[in-house]
């Protein structure tokens, strides 16, 4: 979950994640190295929506409805096959992202005053980052450790709502996705 180009977080920005576990055996060093947002706290992931409400935003009635719109939409399963590119940032491709891209979409319809790292993209990749700013040599040892790795699969039942306290990042709810 990062705002490509700034990684300065504040306290109180949010973000809603997909926690990808079966990753961290094999991207957790080079994440550590090379993501801040791991630094801060943040596991291996998939972003849904960042940022989404400032923490002072966040009432039952954002959670309640948090849960109904994520409760809406199917469990499902990401597979990793791949590394990808973003200029300075190299990450893991989830395959099919069409359920990812439907979830983002409806936290963003039903938040439009939250888009996606604030609108500042024409069109949201999903994606695992693994590392940001370094120099192309350097993202092609990550991906020639990681093609290694790969690939591996995610059971995704779950959304997790992040929060920031201004020293890190902390888990404030997990909302199910519908069965």
């Amino acid at each position: 979950m990062t705002d490509e180009g700034d990684s300065t977080f504040q306290a109180g920005q949010t973000g809603l994640i997909i926690r990808i576990p079966e990753a961290e055996s094999a991207v957790r060093g080079w994440r550590e190295r090379f993501d801040h947002s791991a630094r801060a706290g943040i596991p291996a992931h998939v972003t849904v929506l960042y940022p989404f409400l400032d923490e002072s935003r966040l009432d039952p009635a954002v959670h309640s409805a948090l849960a109904d719109v994520l409760g809406g939409h199917r469990a499902f399963t990401l597979r990793f096959e791949r590394c990808g590119r973003f200029p300075e940032v190299s990450y893991l491709v989830p395959e099919p992202d069409t359920q990812v891209r439907q979830l983002t979409r409806a936290i963003a319809d039903r938040w439009p005053e939250a888009p996606p790292y604030r609108g500042r993209f024409t069109e949201v990749v999903p994606h695992l980052t693994i590392a940001q700013g370094q120099e192309d040599a350097a993202l092609k040892e990550i991906e020639a450790d990681l093609t290694g790795r790969l690939p591996f699969t995610a059971r995704v039942s779950s959304v997790e709502l992040m929060v920031h306290d201004g020293t890190e990042w902390r888990e404030r709810a997990s909302f199910a996705l519908g069965r």
